[in-house]
């Protein structure tokens, strides 16, 4: 039985109870399954596909899944849509659950609960994501519970806090640095009554390459450029031409005045003079 199949099959306590605060009332209604009974469900579930039972084991386990929920309130998300994550992960629980293993379910499925709604703050905490790697992830949480106070940490709380989660102060630093951060509209325009607000992104990271006709005037340019270089390259007598190939054209090899002197057999003065020369003559080819 797929977990799909377990939310088609209303598993979960109906949500159109009113409110957030019927639906956590209604949920603290049911009652604890004793350690027997638990493991009675479970086992028709495991064995038999038996969806009342899955239900039951479910329907018992909500109240935790609200008080897991609770303590994500400090991430500005709407406690009904953690909760309903949580849910998510305590039918997934469920399917997984083995009764044979001897652990009560509550410590089985905390381990779901938290993964989806971890996997629903890093969505919708910030536009841009702030948690990329497992490493970032765990980071993101722990440094949220290891901060005791608002402002920033100063020296020896990120030394203490790096050395606790066991990573570098350099991470505990950026990531501070994108907990502090905050998103802004690209175009939203400045609150005319507030002198201090700062402008939208869109009034100061223009895109000067946007424009079509620049693009083109741009490409145009460079491919002239390209053209009178050959031109002037193949006005060049063959040793001219090769000086300056290997003195300019060449980025990965640039070669020394005194390598080519060497090389042809003349002083490193002689190399110069035909290099300025070639120069000469191609810098008046661009001029005309």
């Amino acid at each position: 039985m797929t977990t799909n199949a377990l939310v088609a099959n209303n598993l979960p306590v109906p949500s159109a109870l009113g409110s957030l605060d019927a639906y956590v009332n209604a949920v603290h209604q049911i009652p604890v399954l004793s350690v027997e009974d638990e493991q009675a469900l479970a086992r028709r579930y495991r064995e038999d596909e038996d969806l009342d039972a899955a239900r039951e084991l479910v329907h018992s386990h909500l109240r935790f899944v609200v008080h897991v929920a609770r303590g994500y309130n400090g991430y500005g998300l709407p406690l009904g849509d953690l909760i309903q994550e949580g849910n998510i992960g305590l039918m997934k629980a469920v399917k997984r659950f083995d009764p044979a293993v001897g652990v009560r379910l509550v410590s089985f499925a905390v381990h779901w609960i938290r993964a989806e709604m971890h996997e629903y703050i890093l969505k919708n905490w910030r536009i841009v994501k702030v948690a990329t790697t497992k490493a970032q992830r765990k980071l993101f949480f722990n440094l949220r519970k290891s901060k005791k106070r608002l402002g920033w940490l100063n020296a020896a709380e990120v030394s203490a806090v790096a050395k606790d989660l066991n990573v570098s102060e350099r991470e505990v630093l950026e990531m501070e640095s994108r907990l502090s951060g905050r998103d802004i509209g690209f175009d939203a325009s400045a609150d005319e009554d507030d002198d201090r607000a700062p402008p939208a992104p869109a009034g100061y990271l223009m895109a000067h390459d946007a424009d079509p006709a620049q693009a083109y005037e741009r490409a145009d340019s460079e491919d002239s450029q390209l053209a009178l270089l050959r031109e002037g390259l193949a006005g060049l007598d063959a040793r001219s031409r090769d000086i300056i190939k290997r003195r300019w054209l060449d980025p990965d090899a640039k070669i020394t005045l005194q390598e080519l002197a060497d090389e042809y057999g003349v002083s490193a003065e002689r190399i110069r003079q035909v290099e300025a020369n070639a120069l000469k003559k191609m810098k008046a080819l661009f001029a005309a």
